[in-house]
């Protein structure tokens, strides 16, 4: 059975300003996500599945269907929208926004039942971090349990326009991982990388850290698991107006309970992506190197 990619693309890109999803930035006005499921097909998977939202949704069909792949991957959308929550919850009065990445990947329970990895729509990961991802997950079609993630070198993700957020990954000798940490506003300094506290504080990071740029693996398993985790979750901070339900808490939990496991792959892909407004010169830059190189 071939793997599925989901790809989170709910998001309306708030810091860049509109649709980011949708900006043609190769140089035949390709977006993003065209060289992402490029890679997908190549890679081997049979499905790719879009979590929008129905405010953008004609628009985003009329960019991005079966027929703009050309017919060579099946192509499902699903939805999430703020009041899609477990039975017995509901939207706090003033919550604006949805509940984060590992929400959006419980709207796609229904029509995933094979190995899936999950990307971000506005981020371009290369080439062979789909091969190995792809390669990966052909292996574990019995399996439960056993996810696995693609591990980025810091400094091949920062921007050079703001900060960022990143995923810090902890691994043990084995190439498990033993914890993934969310750090946000990661920037170089004088002082070099560094993240800052909530409460100001600056911190130091290596060069070349582990990184997750959210190209996780998982098996079908995940949803029954990270749903019930997110039962625990909204029971904790479902009243709260921004919180949110990402990826490494469920993660992080399911690993803490010895139910699973995540190996971190390592690929030569560069990671890149458009975070600020600023950052789209070098994306255009870096994509239209890769077509003169014949990549694409």
């Amino acid at each position: 059975m071939k793997p599925t990619l989901l790809v989170l693309a709910a998001g309306m890109g708030s810091r860049y300003g509109g649709l980011k999803q949708m900006d043609g930035v190769g140089p035949h006005g390709e977006i993003i996500m065209d060289y992402s499921i490029e890679d997908a097909i190549r890679a081997g998977f049979g499905k790719v599945v879009f979590v929008i939202r129905h405010s953008f949704e004609q628009n985003f069909k009329q960019h991005i269907n079966a027929d703009h792949f050309g017919g060579r991957i099946a192509v499902e959308y699903v939805y999430q929208e703020l009041d899609k929550l477990p039975a017995g919850f509901q939207v706090p009065e003033g919550r604006e926004k949805p509940w984060g990445t590992n929400h959006a990947i419980l709207m796609a329970k229904e029509v995933i039942h094979e190995p899936f990895a999950i990307i971000n729509a506005d981020d371009f990961y290369g080439r062979d971090a789909f091969m190995v991802m792809a390669q990966h997950l052909r292996s574990l079609e019995q399996s439960e349990g056993r996810y696995c993630m693609v591990g980025y070198r810091l400094e091949n993700t920062l921007s050079e326009n703001g900060t960022v957020s990143r995923g810090v990954c902890s691994t043990d000798a084995q190439g498990l991982l033993i914890g993934l940490t969310e750090r946000t506003s990661i920037g170089r300094t004088p002082n070099g990388i560094c993240y800052k506290e909530a409460d100001g504080t600056m911190h130091p990071l290596a060069a070349d850290t582990t990184v997750s740029m959210n190209l996780f693996g998982f098996t079908p398993d995940y949803f029954r698991e990270s749903e019930r985790l997110f039962v625990d979750f909204l029971r904790e901070h479902g009243h709260e107006l921004k919180s949110e339900y990402y990826i490494p808490w469920a993660v992080n939990s399911l690993i803490d309970e010895g139910y699973a496991t995540m190996r971190v792959l390592q690929t030569s892909a560069q990671w890149f992506g458009v975070t600020y407004q600023e950052d789209r010169p070098m994306v255009v830059e870096r994509l239209r190197k890769l077509h003169d190189a014949g990549e694409y």
